[in-house]
């Protein structure tokens, strides 16, 4: 276990953004992880846990406590189960698993972070999401002092959502069971509507796993959404907003706004969501607001690939990349009467 005081977190994030740490601990066991929590919560120091930081927005003052690196490893595969430590990177457990012939995940390919974040926010992405393939999570209780194993019904998934993220505070990831597919080779039925058009295929159809990792990293990669660090628009935390679930309401009210706004001939996206609901794209709203890709004048600004990825350019600070995310939430809201909700978590600061 290591530590480091006054250490800088800006580093560990994929944003590249935010002040220092009162004191980092880089924990390589699911002992030392249960260990730091436990002294942080008996001497009632504020605590911040973080994996690959590709979902943290940390303010320019830093973080004022202990910051717990996650760095534990583990990969085991018995049959068609997986489990995974949670300092795991999660682009290498897909492709091993996508090596081994095992289907489930492979849509998931190139999504930076940690195994262990992917419960938090049900991580997904080009028609698959973890929740499909979860079995159970391993994590430390800070009310009940225990280590604990919940189910996949326990974890209350729902769109980006799930126990752990509503109640951010409660639970530890330490380990992530996975129940994956043995399709002779194959992946799992292709559901996202691009993947299939790229792929050549129906949707519903099954293509060779490989073929279906590759596609995906390659429709990522042209959207700024594979880390590279030569590349100015994958310093972004993927998708900054989630995409607006309306209720029927809801949904009419925006529908007469997009008339008003785009013309009688406009029709917003909208897929069928549960429960009388219908989900559109964040993207979609931003793009139609008059945010386009690229747009911004500063050191912050949205990417010049995809509308939904806001950017350090290079010299940013978090007040910029907030300033930024406050303006386009402002303008959706104005044109379109729906207020966009933002994916990565924050950290000292809001919006």
């Amino acid at each position: 276990m290591q530590e480091r005081h006054d250490a800088p977190l800006a580093p560990l994030t994929t944003f590249r953004l935010g002040g220092p740490a009162t004191r980092l601990v880089t924990a390589t066991t699911d002992a030392e992880v249960i260990d730091v929590v436990r002294e942080a919560d008996r001497t009632r120091t504020p605590l911040l846990v973080i994996g690959e930081g590709s979902n943290l927005v940390i303010g320019d003052k830093g973080f004022e406590g202990t910051a717990l690196l996650i760095g534990t490893r583990g990969f085991e595969l018995s049959g068609t189960h997986l489990e995974l430590a949670a300092g795991e990177v999660w682009t290498d457990a897909v492709a091993r698993t996508v090596d081994a012939g095992l289907a489930g995940i492979e849509c998931l390919a190139g999504i930076p972070g940690s195994a262990g974040a992917t419960p938090i926010q049900n991580v997904g992405a080009y028609g698959q999401e973890v929740s499909s393939t979860i079995s159970e999570v391993i994590a430390y209780d800070r009310h009940t002092g225990e280590t604990v194993t919940l189910t996949n019904d326990d974890c209350a998934f729902s769109y980006r959502h799930s126990r752990f993220k509503e109640d951010p505070t409660r639970y530890v990831v330490l380990r992530v069971h996975f129940e994956l597919e043995d399709a002779d080779g194959l992946s799992a039925p292709i559901k996202y509507a691009e993947t299939a058009r790229t792929l050549g295929v129906e949707p519903g159809d099954r293509v060779p796993l490989a073929d279906a990792r590759e596609t995906v990293l390659k429709l990522r990669a042209g959207k700024g959404m594979v880390l590279d660090p030569d590349d100015h628009d994958t310093w972004s935390a993927g998708s900054f907003f989630t995409n607006p679930i309306l209720t029927d309401t809801q949904f009419a009210e925006f529908h007469a706004r997009v008339k008003q706004h785009l013309g009688e001939d406009a029709e917003p996206p909208a897929y069928p969501a549960g429960d009388g609901r219908t989900k559109t794209s964040a993207a979609w709203l931003i793009d139609k607001a008059g945010f386009t890709k690229g747009y911004g004048t500063g050191p912050a600004r949205i990417s010049t690939k995809h509308t939904l990825a806001l950017t350090n350019r290079g010299d940013a600070t978090t007040e910029d990349l907030l300033a930024l995310a406050r303006e386009v939430v402002a303008g959706v809201r104005e044109t379109f009467g729906i207020t966009l909700v933002n994916e990565p978590v924050t950290v000292g600061v809001t919006l």
